[in-house]
């Protein structure tokens, strides 16, 4: 016999076909319990929406959806099952009231306190749900001890087990949160494994795993296995083992014992879904709710099976600790949130009663485009796992919002819904349901050919499309296709193709399979056409040249890597052709200019960059978003630039603080290709915060101001050079606490430009060749000539002058005027006050590129005072401009 979750024993009779009174009952009850977790599922759709402009957007989704909508969904309906399965008089629900506050209001507190880094928030918050799961489990072992035996009591043990397991796994989290963790060697990816092998795996994961024991079987309207409880009581066991060698493995720095402990928990977890998955043979999932629930299980098989892999293969804990950032997707929208849609598909109609007709209705509400939606979030899910071009992934991810933004308003308008259904009427049939689902695949496939003709990377190189699979690799050969395929194995490490050159005999097929080593993408394109596509970091891919009847060139497309050295060779054998180049291989579409930039006019005349040292913000953590863009920048009069940038401008802006002063600095990636960015101001291990992010993704980089000085920001992509010289680079300053106060502050930043034609990017072989177009301050060329830095005679002025190059240094020169301090590279050379003296003066500051300093000086009278890079040629080139000094004031 199944046992029916549909009703708790409540001794308050409902009334047949009409809803409960508002404040009272049941139903009114359930109404106030489940709005927070609709109220959480809400925020992470609109955060999804806009998470650019968030700081710690993907974390910060994460947690709206497993710390917010997920703890408060098990806190309501770990008590009505307990209530059903125990058989006891319903209590007042004024503990579970308030235990349901305090965790909505710690989850938010501590959301809150990650993203403004406010640790002492965070922290309390962390507490105050840890707290809430404590007292929970304690009411719920009051409760099972006074109840006689039950056939199902085992989910109790796993309710329990997984609130005994959440303080533990908040206190973790709290850990987290505290200054230094992130910067204390491999403690904070020891502590995230831990922390989330306790809360996913142990908090979450029994919750489910317990509950869908009996669920599953009643959403699916077939009895339960009679070994499912037997079975359930046994794996309890195995799943528990599995959560504490993870959490301990990792606490103690043991990568395989951790390990070990995932293999472990996926054993107990397949163990406990051998019941159900013979629920699910004898009576297959139609309805949205079981369908969304058995593809829950399906994600957290593979998520664990990942996680295991990870776990036992990362050469070390800052590999494993980017690995889980992987895995979120897997466990966060593949399991828990497609399980919590799921069950409040079935259990909404149920809880909220109000007589048979009226629970129909809510039910239908809850399951219409069942098989669209089911559809959509899992096939979203895997675009958005697979190796596509970031476009793909952006269309995907837009996809899987909708499905998810479809459950919130179909929740809405079902808790909502007063009336009573029509008569009774035969449900969707297996075929419309799978027409419906047909629908959901022909939208995958619109949004694969969005993404891929939105992104110029994933087009063919060759202006004619990809040659097919066997066509000859080059035209006009009078070698007669043997038949035969060669087939070669190439990575791509260390910038380069290893091997670069392979030898084939004339008339063979190639195949060329490629795995990418490297930290970045990559791909292979052929002179002839034929293009691998890119190849993500651990990914393979493979190309097919066709028949090779000529020798053949080829190369990385990815802007700059050519010019690193990721060239490629294909000779041949039996061929009078063979070791002549192919013609035109160097001017192939896509290797020269610049993916295409939105077109902007230019203005009439310049506006300058502020040259204007801004003000410290308030307080000592400052948040900064900087966003990567290809930006059509005017880089002096008349000429155009396609342009990487930091938040639109290059230099990017400056930011300023303190010593001491803590900077978290969220780095969107919205450009063409991949980008990174590398702080001077801090001091850390740069594998995490500066690797390079692909189109579509972010990072949080945190670092500490602990020295003063003006400190160079940059890319550090390779090839660094053309990087920086296409506009990614900017100045942190943080002030000396022993620099005397001054009336105005300057910032003045010096690069070089290395004009592409037509507006492309940098030129590559000027760089190599350092012969820039122009030298400049701040981005354009003598732009404070025409628009001078006003100042007034006798005032205290501070120029900060860094050298961002990629390759020229500078020597500081201001015309007129006489230097009374000199700082740079971490100490005074001359000293303020010592300008007195008879030769207690400075003319210039040298600095070599990415080196910056100070220099204080006063004006003695009113005029106009030019400022220069001592180097001529380069003040020529454009490193000049003026001071226009007016009477004191």
């Amino acid at each position: 016999m199944t046992l029916s979750m549909n009703a708790a024993p409540d001794r308050r009779p409902e009334r047949p076909g009409r809803p409960e009174r508002r404040g009272t009952g049941r139903a009114a009850w359930h109404r106030w319990a489940n709005a927070p977790t609709l109220g959480w599922l809400l925020a992470v759709a609109l955060l999804a929406g806009a998470h650019r402009s968030v700081p710690d957007s993907g974390w910060l989704l994460t947690h709206l959806a497993l710390l917010g909508a997920a703890t408060n969904a098990i806190l309501v309906y770990s008590w009505h099952f307990a209530e059903a399965l125990l058989r006891l008089p319903v209590p007042s629900r004024r503990a579970l009231a308030a235990r349901l506050v305090l965790v909505n209001t710690g989850a938010a507190a501590a959301m809150a306190g990650v993203v403004l880094t406010l640790w002492p928030a965070a922290v309390t918050g962390a507490a105050a749900v840890g707290a809430a799961a404590a007292w929970h489990g304690a009411a719920l072992l009051v409760r099972a001890r006074k109840a006689l035996p039950s056939r199902f009591a085992s989910t109790i043990r796993y309710y329990l087990a997984a609130t005994a397991l959440l303080p533990f796994g908040a206190a973790a989290g709290a850990l987290l949160a505290l200054p230094g963790t992130d910067a204390a060697g491999d403690l904070h990816a020891r502590l995230l494994l831990a922390h989330e092998s306790i809360n996913v795996l142990g908090w979450l994961g029994l919750s489910v795993l317990g509950t869908l024991v009996t669920l599953l079987p009643t959403m699916l309207r077939t009895r339960a296995e009679d070994s499912a409880e037997p079975v359930s009581r046994r794996a309890l066991w195995i799943l528990l083992a599995g959560v504490a060698a993870t959490a301990i493995g990792a606490l103690e720095g043991n990568r395989i014992a951790a390990a070990a402990g995932v293999f472990v928990y996926l054993a107990g977890t397949v163990v406990s879904l051998v019941p159900l998955a013979r629920a699910v043979a004898r009576k297959p999932p139609v309805a949205f709710a079981p369908l969304s629930a058995v593809a829950a299980l399906v994600w957290l098989v593979a998520g664990l099976s990942r996680l295991a892999w990870v776990c036992a293969t990362a050469r070390d804990w800052d590999a494993l600790h980017l690995a889980l950032g992987g895995l979120t997707p897997v466990l966060a929208a593949g399991f828990a949130a497609q399980v919590l849609v799921g069950a409040l598909s079935y259990l909404l109609p149920v809880v909220l009663g109000g007589g048979p007709a009226l629970v129909r209705r809510r039910t239908e509400t809850l399951d219409a485009g069942a098989w669209l939606r089911a559809v959509l979030a899992n096939g979203a899910l895997v675009l958005y796992l697979l190796p596509v071009p970031s476009t793909v992934r952006v269309a995907a991810a837009v996809v899987g919002l909708i499905a998810l933004a479809a459950f919130v308003w179909l929740a809405l308008r079902a808790v909502l819904a007063r009336t009573a259904a029509p008569a009774a009427r035969p449900g969707p049939s297996l075929r419309s349901r799978l027409g419906s689902g047909a629908v959901g695949l022909a939208v995958l496939v619109a949004a694969v050919v969005a993404g891929v003709a939105a992104d110029p990377s994933a087009l063919p190189v060759a202006a004619g499309g990809t040659p097919a699979a066997g066509t000859p690799a080059a035209g006009g050969g009078a070698v007669v296709p043997t038949g035969h395929t060669t087939t070669v194995d190439v990575q791509m490490s260390g910038m380069r193709f290893v091997p670069d050159a392979v030898t084939v005999p004339a008339g063979d097929r190639l195949v060329i399979r490629l795995t990418n080593r490297d930290d970045t993408a990559h791909d292979l394109v052929l002179a002839t056409g034929q293009d691998s596509s890119r190849v993500y970091p651990g990914q393979s891919g493979e190309l097919d040249a066709g028949v090779v009847t000529q020798p053949v060139d080829g190369w990385c497309s990815v802007v700059g890597h050519k010019q690193m050295g990721m060239v490629f060779r294909v000779n041949t054998t039996g061929d009078s052709a063979s070791g002549s180049p192919q013609p035109g291989a160097g001017d192939m579409p896509g290797m020269q200019h610049a993916p295409a930039a939105p077109p902007s006019a230019s203005a009439a005349q310049h506006t300058p960059y502020p040259a204007d040292l801004p003000p410290v913000a308030a307080g000592t953590t400052h948040q900064v978003t900087l966003t990567v863009r290809d930006t059509l920048t005017e880089v002096a009069p008349g000429v155009e630039q396609a342009l990487w940038t930091y938040n639109g401008t290059a230099p990017g802006p400056v930011l300023h603080g303190r010593v001491g002063d803590r900077f978290v600095v969220t780095l969107v990636n919205d450009a063409s290709a991949g980008h990174s960015i590398d702080f001077h101001a801090g001091a850390l291990a740069p594998d995490g915060p500066m690797r390079t992010i692909d189109p579509g993704q972010q990072l949080t980089y945190t670092f500490t101001a602990t020295q003063p000085g003006i400190w160079m920001y940059h890319c550090s992509t390779m090839p660094m050079s053309l990087h920086i010289a296409n506009g990614m680079f900017g100045a942190v300053v943080i002030d000396p606490p022993d620099a005397p106060p001054v009336d105005r502050e300057f910032v003045l930043v010096q690069s070089e430009q290395y004009r592409g034609a037509g507006g492309a990017i940098a030129d590559s072989a000027k760089i190599t060749a350092g012969t820039p177009d122009a030298v400049v301050f701040n981005g354009y060329p003598n732009q404070y000539d025409a628009a001078p830095l006003a100042v007034h005679a006798g005032e205290r002025v501070r120029v900060w002058v860094l050298d961002a190059g990629p390759d020229r240094a500078t020597s500081f020169h201001v015309v007129g005027a006489q230097f009374s301090a000199v700082w740079a590279e971490g100490a005074y050379r001359l000293a303020p006050g010592a300008g007195s003296a008879p030769t207690g003066a400075s003319q210039a500051v040298d600095l070599a590129p990415a080196q910056g300093g100070f220099v204080d000086l006063t004006f003695p009278e009113a005029g106009h005072y030019p400022f220069v890079s001592h180097y001529m040629v380069d003040a020529d080139r454009g490193a000049h401009g003026v001071f226009a000094v007016a009477a004191p004031k």
